[in-house]
């Protein structure tokens, strides 16, 4: 069986100041979504389900459908009031739930392995089919996750923090911890995060997640208990609190229920976190559509 490619797009974009999914890169507008659906299909993947908000589905998806990517499609909708049985919006939430959440919405739509992309993100044509290979070996088998890690340095922006998943791994290359980091900056020795406890340094080439995951369907299961024991803990005492996908993966290593296997890549990461870094993306995508890696019109 193919797998599925589950790309997030619900993110509000706040920083970058415009819905940065569906912002043009390449020369006929295409989006770095665009260049990740390419990839994804000829590396493999067999469906695309898009993770969106209502407000903005239906410019969504009048330019994201089956018919422009020649591949099944499905939507499915994140809000802060899509919440498990019982359960209402704590008074003053206005952040989204966070990416373990978004993943939980497509629970009903998914029966296969599954790949999590955001969908703003570029990850390369390499990485795609290391991760589709991967996950095609996985059929049929529980508790076989994967990710594909990028160095650090490679994933910084000029302009402003970003958030990381750091990752440390065994010799046989399985995960054994993922802490996200939401302040991390470059800096005159390289880079370091802040948190409540001061800045704390990053070696520039620590393997970090950039959401680019692999699972066996049976972890939505597991996200559907989690983000109940998240809803009955951290959101009650933080209106700010965020279900992520790293937070459910360490519970589950530590519980023995699953590995996670760290793929290695020669593909390179970019994207655009903040406005500025959308000339130096544009021109990253030139380069690969003049060396032969991409057509010049994607879709025709």
């Amino acid at each position: 069986m193919k797998p599925t490619l589950l790309v997030l797009a619900a993110g509000m974009g706040s920083r970058y100041g415009a819905l940065k999914q569906m912002d043009g890169v390449g020369p006929n507008n295409e989006a770095i979504l665009d260049y990740s659906i390419y990839d994804a299909k000829r590396a493999g993947f067999g469906k695309v389900v898009f993770v969106i908000r209502k407000d903005f589905a239906e410019a969504f998806e009048k330019v994201n459908s089956s018919e422009k990517f020649g591949i099944p499609v499905e939507y499915v909708y994140q809000g802060l009031e899509c919440l498990p049985e019982g359960y209402t919006v704590p008074e003053g939430r206005v952040k989204p739930w966070g990416t373990g959440h978004a993943v939980l919405m497509a629970a009903n739509v998914i029966h296969e392995p599954f790949a999590v992309i955001n969908a703003d993100d570029f990850y390369g044509k390499e990485a795609y089919e290391v991760l589709a290979k991967y996950l095609q070996e996985c059929d049929g088998k529980t508790g076989a996750y994967s990710m594909v890690a990028y160095k650090l340095k490679n994933t910084l922006s000029d302009f402003g923090t970003v958030s990381r998943g750091v990752c440390t791994s065994n010799r046989c290359n399985f995960l054994q911890t993922i802490v996200e980091r939401t302040s991390i900056a470059k800096t005159v020795e390289g880079a370091a995060y802040t948190d409540e406890t001061g800045e704390h340094s990053l070696p520039l080439d620590t393997l970090v997640s950039m959401n680019f995951f692999g699972f066996t369907p049976d972890f939505l299961g597991y996200l559907e208990a989690g983000f109940k024991e998240f809803l009955d803990g951290p959101a009650q005492t933080n209106i700010k609190a965020e279900f992520y996908i790293p937070l459910m993966v360490n519970n589950l290593i530590n519980a023995k229920k699953a590995k996670l296997k760290v793929l290695s890549s020669d593909a390179v990461w970019f994207g655009v976190t903040y406005k500025e870094d959308k000339p130096d993306v544009v021109k990253k995508i030139q380069n690969l559509i003049d060396k032969g890696v991409y057509p010049k019109n994607l879709w025709k």
